[in-house]
């Protein structure tokens, strides 16, 4: 599972600090990982977060 961060969507009226290709990047950055990648796991833009 991934932390996207505060992002600016129409779910928040556009408050958020963070664009959707910022709050995305995490998650393609995992998808793209090859079969020996992390898995299981909460992330965020630093890496693993503890859980």
């Amino acid at each position: 599972m991934t932390d996207p961060g505060y992002v600016a969507t129409d779910l928040n009226g556009f408050t958020g600090y963070r664009t959707p290709a910022q709050g995305a990047a995490i998650a393609v950055r995992l998808a793209t990982l090859g079969p020996d990648g992390p898995t299981g796991g909460f992330f965020n833009d630093d890496g693993p977060v503890p859980w």
